[in-house]
């Protein structure tokens, strides 16, 4: 009956995730704004290894996601799904060392998203946030494997855990890397990674344009580039460029 009830919790909350990552960015900037601090501590050096550390947990859980959704199979671990779906199951590559890889990336990106707000205690709190929601998730998604592959999902479930990555029997993925569809899946939560370190580092400032150093201005192009490729990948999707890679 517990079971169940996180299943039918886990199927609500996989429904809406998608919105998590910017209410994340958006308290993190808001953060930054009322704090203009870098990070929590009294030393400016300190601060910057902080925000290094922030940055470098975030950029991990990204690399996660992009080995993961690269190394996939057709009709898995899609994005934009309304309910949970598998023409396979996946059980090797990152699949092999946990069931969740995707979710164990996004754990760790949002984790490092909130730190980038110089706030330890907000870092926690959506780490064991994003845990709670995560794990409800991975039950609802296990469920539906479950019934679907029965004894294959049995037999890989028993060996390796659902988010806590183990250390050792990793199998070479079954399929190369295609870095199209990595993409096609993956770009917007790269974006949202760099708008999440620009936003709050804008923030920190006021957003005062007027006030950006001269130094800076080299990174503030680089990110409107960033901006311009994103949409022009957008444009792209929309005209079937990726469509048969979902």
């Amino acid at each position: 009956m517990y079971q169940t009830e996180l299943a039918r919790s886990g199927k609500k909350l996989f429904f809406i995730r998608g919105t998590y990552i910017y209410i994340t960015i958006a308290i993190s900037v808001l953060i930054a704004w009322c704090s203009r601090d870098l990070g929590p501590f009294a030393d400016a050096g300190a601060d910057r290894l902080w925000f290094w550390f922030a940055f470098a947990v975030a950029s991990a859980g990204a690399i996660v996601r992009v080995f993961t959704s690269g190394w996939a199979a057709l009709g898995t671990s899609g994005r934009a799904k309304v309910a949970a779906e598998a023409s396979e199951l996946n059980t090797t590559g990152p699949y092999s060392l946990v069931r969740n890889p995707l979710y164990v990336g996004r754990i760790l990106n949002f984790t490092g998203i909130a730190l980038l707000s110089g706030s330890w205690v907000y870092g926690a709190i959506v780490y064991l946030l994003a845990v709670l929601i995560y794990e409800r998730i991975s039950i609802y998604e296990e469920e539906f494997l479950r019934e679907k592959f029965g004894a294959a999902h049995a037999e890989w479930a028993k060996d390796v855990p659902a988010l806590l990555p183990r250390l050792s029997g990793w199998v070479s993925p079954k399929y190369p890397f295609w870095w199209k569809r990595m993409i096609w899946r993956e770009q917007n939560k790269l974006f949202l990674l760099a708008t999440a370190v620009f936003l709050t580092w804008f923030a920190r400032i006021g957003f005062d344009v007027e006030a950006i150093p001269a130094a800076c201005w080299p990174w503030v192009y680089a990110y409107g580039a960033l901006v311009v490729v994103r949409f022009a990948i957008g444009g792209l999707k929309m005209i079937g460029f990726f469509k048969e890679l979902s």
